[in-house]
């Protein structure tokens, strides 16, 4: 590629990145955006695959001539939440922004399928890119395995822009990389009463902190300190006047965890400490756990090929801290092997701000390392299932 054609498909990424910054949509409404996509890779003569899905979609490049699939994923939707960038290019869409960068993940893997299709008479084997929905929702992954989106596939790559990364750097490490996501909400229920006499009842707030004091003894004495655990109370609802014991408490929160054990143990000390302690109060709890997405778990024979792709488009490789945010891709982890990376983007706020925002200096680096990771991978041999 000369420097002209180079500085070319830079700017069409910046603007194809732009107008999906512009142009937001929320989990399972990325309809616009769906077909942006479809037609930006169908200008460029990339075959669309019919999966049914209404949301997203599925491209292949590559087939002629025998090999293996893989398969590079972009997540498309974003945030409900208003944006204080200030940015020329700033959502049109009042609260909703791309708050979490997926404009910059979809813009970068259109950019993969470009550099890709320019070669795609010498790919040994086909290359299938993934336009997930509803990432934001843990949905989406699971929509597309469901419609056999990773049939045939071997290996599967994707990433997450890191603003405390500086462009030109990208994390890449075998193991867990991060969290399980699952959320919780417990209902304590008491029995009312004035506040003025609180023996007559059995007060569910009293009970409700005396739980989210004791739940933090689930990761302080029952999960070892190099294994890893978040519990947050992150809401508490009860009563409804000053002078009146509620007849109930509801709490909710999440869990984080690294590790499928560790994420089942939590899970049932949870129960055990819950129940004990509003029992201990002289109250019931009725707890729904809210299943989210497991770890994102990084095979480690991926990693020596995302370490040669990265010099060979000219990023330096660095070992990332793990993250405690949950991310759908660890469905893709389940099904086949998988890697997961960290794209420096030199952000100066961390996801989900309202003023989030990313270097575009990172687009072309990043379409570059997939467009390597892919062809690399369609030279590996075939792992030995035997």
């Amino acid at each position: 590629m000369t420097a002209g054609q180079e500085e070319a498909l830079r700017q069409r990424l910046v603007d194809i990145r732009r107008w999906l910054h512009r142009n937001p949509e929320l989990s399972l409404e990325e309809f616009e955006t769906t077909a942006a996509i479809r037609r930006w890779l169908e200008e460029a003569g990339i075959r669309i695959k019919d999966y049914g899905l209404r949301t997203g979609l599925v491209a292949e490049i590559g087939g002629l001539h025998p090999g293996p699939v893989v398969a590079v994923r972009a997540d498309i939707d974003a945030l409900p939440i208003q944006e204080e960038t200030g940015l020329p290019y700033a959502s049109e869409v009042k609260g909703r922004m791309h708050a979490c960068g997926h404009d910059f993940h979809t813009a970068a893997v259109i950019g993969t399928a470009l550099l890709l299709k320019a070669r795609e008479r010498e790919l040994r084997g086909t290359i299938r890119l993934l336009f997930q929905p509803a990432e934001e929702k843990a949905k989406g992954a699971q929509q597309l395995i469901a419609a056999g989106a990773l049939a045939g596939v071997s290996a599967v790559f994707g990433m997450h822009n890191k603003p405390d990364l500086p462009v030109g750097t990208v994390g890449i490490k075998e193991g867990p990389l991060m969290a399980a996501a699952d959320g919780f909400v417990v209902e304590v229920a008491g029995k009312g009463s004035h506040a003025a006499v609180p023996e007559a009842g059995v007060d569910p707030i009293v009970a409700a902190a005396h739980i989210i004091t004791a739940l933090q003894t689930i990761v302080s004495r029952n999960v070892g300190p190099l294994q890893g655990a978040v519990i947050s109370v992150t809401k508490l609802n009860a009563g409804t006047a000053w002078n009146v014991i509620s007849e109930k408490a509801v709490l909710e929160g999440t869990v984080r965890t690294f590790d499928e054990r560790v994420r089942e143990l939590v899970l049932r000390r949870f129960r055990e400490v819950v129940e004990g302690v509003a029992a201990a109060c002289g109250t019931t709890a009725d707890i729904r756990w809210i299943q989210g997405p497991p770890p994102v778990t990084n095979d480690a024979s991926l990693v020596p090929l995302a370490l040669e792709a990265a010099a060979g488009a000219g990023l330096r490789a660095v070992a990332p801290s793990p993250s405690p945010a949950g991310e759908d891709f660890a469905f893709y982890q389940r099904e086949v092997p998988g890697l997961f990376v960290f794209m420096g983007t030199s952000g100066s706020r961390e996801w989900h701000h309202p003023a989030f925002d990313i270097d575009e200096d990172a687009l072309l680096p990043s379409a570059a390392f997939f467009a390597r990771a892919a062809e690399i991978a369609l030279l590996r041999p075939a792992p030995d299932n035997n």
